[in-house]
């Protein structure tokens, strides 16, 4: 029912509930054939009518428009308020379990709005919480949900978080599709915003992960000019940071390494705590990538970035991908057991949520710290794992990539014949 129809479902209760007819409650301001109309929701009275119709039902205004006293309504804002509190400092399931409780109470129903924000609320909740599949059913309703009570922005925010589930699921097809049907790809060039820029931005991540660098390489420079010419820090901030991965994908390290201390400068004056966290720790893995030789400045980073993180709203994915960071950082100074202790972390974490390409570079990081320490029985072990969750995964770059690592661990542990059957398995991946 629309909104208007359960504003004259609403009168029409409480006149009886008064025990008035609708022409007494029409008398002398209006016909009782217009409060008729209003009653069968075939008009939408104005807000001077809506107040005079409140007066004479004796009854709150809140409540005509909203069906919900004005108590009630001040409790709803309060509860959604210490939701988005948990979440935003990083009390994930605190935050999604007040978010499921509002979506329980019966006086949400009626008030569309702030059901759209606890729907969002509990799905980015839910996504944090490592649980990506109850995450993409959740924003897949919201998307395609009636429309009249999200604003183009919210509608936006709907797609750059469902884009982005997808892409940590796996779902790289399904990621692209969301990206491309929101952004109107097929139809014409966007009339670039700030939050279309993000959304471009995180559909750019998973042409990357999808292994079309070409397509990726291209997108990535439309994405550039449009946030120069837009000139908004959340837009240069989204544009430099992916196209940072581009560059580093491609092999141009030193150029993705100017973008990303762009992207940070201004995350640093403008942006909050957790994309500022997140954005660090990619700088971190870029840097020990691109100079190895700056390891320890690596490590450093990670750890800084990993406390912001565990402060901030980022969800279990992001904390393990910052752990495997500074585990590879440590195992490049030559410190395994920190490197063992940062990789088992992540595991844990990695194997409470649902990305088994995540659980994957976990089970791998972990195998190559055992082998530094020599404990090649549980090395052996860890590329076990990491081998069944990759073979579970589709044939993606990134994927192939892991193959070719866990080929070269298994070499340096001499088996081999296994060694070989991952080399195998990371050339098939890349359709060789």
């Amino acid at each position: 029912m629309t909104s208007q129809g359960l504003i004259g479902e609403r009168i029409k209760m409480i006149r009886r509930q008064r025990g008035l007819s609708q022409a007494q409650l029409a008398h002398p301001e209006l016909s009782d054939s217009y409060v008729s109309l209003i009653e069968s929701g075939k008009r939408t009275p104005t807000p001077a009518v809506l107040e005079l119709l409140a007066q004479k039902l004796d009854c709150s205004l809140t409540f005509l428009v909203n069906g919900v006293t004005a108590e009630q309504m001040e409790e709803l804002e309060l509860g959604l308020r210490f939701a988005r509190l948990a979440l935003e400092n990083g009390d994930l399931a605190e935050a999604r379990r007040r978010y499921a409780e509002l979506l329980k109470d019966n006086s949400l129903a009626g008030l569309a709005s702030l059901q759209q924000d606890a729907r969002y609320g509990y799905a980015l909740a839910t996504e944090a919480c490592g649980d990506l599949p109850e995450a993409i059913a959740v924003l897949t309703a919201l998307r395609e949900a009636d429309t009249e009570a999200q604003s183009p922005e919210r509608r936006v925010q709907i797609a750059i978080a469902l884009c982005r589930c997808y892409r940590e699921f796996g779902e790289f097809q399904a990621a692209v599709r969301i990206g491309e049907e929101t952004l109107g790809l097929a139809v014409a060039t966007p009339t670039w915003t700030d939050g279309l820029v993000e959304l471009g931005s995180t559909l750019l991540f998973a042409y990357i992960e999808r292994g079309d660098l070409l397509r990726a390489r291209q997108f990535s420079n439309e994405l550039l000019a449009a946030a120069e010419s837009l000139g908004t820090p959340r837009s240069i901030v989204a544009a430099c940071w992916n196209a940072a991965m581009i560059m580093e994908a491609i092999g141009s390290g030193e150029e993705a390494m100017s973008l990303v201390e762009r992207a940070l400068a201004v995350q640093s004056e403008n942006g909050e705590p957790r994309n500022l966290a997140r954005l660090r720790s990619d700088y971190s893995m870029l840097l020990l990538r691109v100079r190895s030789e700056e390891a320890r400045a690596a490590r450093d980073l990670s750890l800084r970035a990993l406390g912001e993180l565990r402060e901030s709203s980022a969800g279990t994915a992001d904390v393990a991908h910052c752990l495997l960071d500074l585990a590879r950082a440590e195992m490049r100074l030559g410190r395994p057991e920190e490197a063992a202790a940062h990789a088992l972390a992540a595991r844990e974490k990695a194997a409470k949520g649902t990305n088994s390409a995540l659980l994957a570079d976990a089970h791998l990081v972990l195998g190559q710290a055992y082998w530094m320490r020599r404990q090649d029985e549980e090395a052996v072990a860890e590329l076990g794992s990491a081998t069944g969750c990759l073979e579970r995964l589709p044939a993606t770059r990134k994927v192939a990539e892991t193959w070719q690592a866990v080929a070269e661990t298994l070499g340096r542990l001499g088996d081999h014949e296994a060694s070989t059957a991952a080399y195998h398995r990371a050339l098939a991946c890349v359709g060789l």
